[in-house]
């Protein structure tokens, strides 16, 4: 759907929070034509002008009141989706889009959600002509697009496929001064967690074949691919940690694009043997530290995964135990130490041949808040602009939905691809 057949090409819902901010932010800074969704307008008015965010409308939308929902997805070319936890709130926003023909995006990492919303959602989304594209930030935009890359660059430069694509994430600039624990992670990211771990299937938390319906290919990437937890030397020296805030969550999307790209091209899937982390750089003499933080959080998605994988009455007991210890979604950065941060990607791709692709995105700010935010802004942008996304639809990854073709215009969201 072209934006011009709506009031608004987006629509931001939940824009009062610390990324729904930032988002609004961005979109009034590249001049976007977007409105503002929540439960009080009047708030949400003075919440984003306080950040000089100027939408052209602000309405009323509530999870809990279908009608707001309806009215808000019929008057927007994509709706932008930030009120979480999306297991319990997600749905109705998804089905409100799907119903009015409305192309959606959210922020998700709750893999069991996302496979829900595929089994539900992606016929009718198919037959509608809409985009429903998830875990659209820090988690996982930019490691698919980055393995899209780097798959593309591997059959251009050398008629292969990839083998084996390892992914790192190194942070190179942080804000000055003492860290605080609001830096790191949102209050809305840990109550995320809490609900994936108290997911009713919770085997599809550890499955890196999560989101692949054919059951031949998915046996075949689990067989390849398992998701692995143990901290490693990377080449260059550093050690090479679990990603943060969770493991569970890039390997089943990165895998799911190969697997629908694959179906697409009518060939049997071959899965590449993905794997990723947080590089943990330094001298030799901090290396006993550096090795002690990898194990530290290896131990903690250990212990995510057992709670996932234990007894229904045990993995509620948890879930609801990290419910009330987490903060909730108004917890996260102050405003003045989410710009400081710089960050790069890697993704080494290697053919059974030994041949080399590296794929690499270079990002400005806070990976989890303000590059996020951008990121989503920029993507709901190109997926409301006709022919600048694949003709595709149905329930979608990040690179699935946007493709590579126009991967340029992420430079002004400050992250910036590259191949060599």
């Amino acid at each position: 759907m072209s934006g011009t057949a709506r009031d608004f090409d987006l629509i931001v819902f939940g824009a009062t929070g610390v990324t729904g901010r930032e988002v609004a932010r961005y979109l009034t800074e590249v001049g976007a034509n977007w409105a503002a969704a929540g439960r009080d307008p009047a708030k949400l008015e003075r919440t984003l002008a306080a950040v000089d965010a100027e939408p052209a409308a602000c309405m009323a939308a509530d999870v809990g009141d279908p009608g707001s929902l309806a009215e808000m997805a019929s008057r927007g070319a994509v709706v932008l989706n930030l009120v979480g936890p999306y297991t319990s709130r997600g749905r109705p926003v998804i089905a409100a889009c799907v119903e009015a023909g409305t192309h959606y995006a959210d922020l998700t990492g709750e893999i069991p959600f996302v496979r829900d919303t595929i089994a539900e959602f992606d016929a009718a989304a198919t037959e509608a002509g809409v985009k429903v594209v998830q875990v659209c930030g820090f988690e996982a935009l930019p490691p698919d697009l980055a393995v899209q890359l780097a798959v593309e660059a591997a059959r251009e430069r050398h008629g292969s496929e990839l083998a084996t694509v390892d992914v790192s994430i190194a942070v190179t600039g942080q804000p000055s001064g003492m860290p605080r624990p609001s830096d790191m992670i949102s209050g809305g990211t840990l109550q995320s967690m809490a609900e994936a771990v108290g997911s009713t299937d919770p085997s599809v938390l550890t499955d890196p074949a999560a989101l692949i319906a054919d059951p031949a290919a998915a046996r075949a990437v689990r067989e390849r691919s398992p998701i692995g937890l143990r901290p490693r030397r990377g080449a260059d020296g550093a050690i090479i940690a679990p990603m943060t805030p969770a493991a569970f969550i890039n390997p089943a999307v990165v895998q799911r694009t190969a697997a629908v790209t694959a179906s697409e091209r009518g060939v049997a899937l071959e899965p590449f043997r993905y794997r990723e982390g947080i590089a943990i750089g330094g001298s030799p003499l901090t290396l006993p530290l550096r090795m002690g933080a990898a194990t530290a959080l290896a131990g903690t998605q250990l212990g995510m995964r057992a709670a996932a994988l234990a007894r229904p009455q045990v993995r509620e007991r948890v879930a609801g135990g990290l419910r009330r210890l987490f903060p909730g979604s108004g917890f996260g950065p102050a405003a003045d130490r989410i710009g400081a941060w710089r960050w790069r990607l890697v993704a080494e791709g290697r053919t059974a041949a030994g041949e080399s692709v590296t794929a690499t995105a270079d990002a400005d700010g806070h990976p989890g808040y303000l590059t996020t935010a951008r990121m989503l802004g920029e993507a709901g942008l190109l997926i409301s602009e006709e022919g600048a996304t694949p003709d595709r639809s149905g329930c979608l990854t990040p690179a699935l939905a946007l493709g590579t073709g126009s991967i340029e215009r992420f430079d002004r969201a400050r992250l910036r691809f590259s191949v060599a």
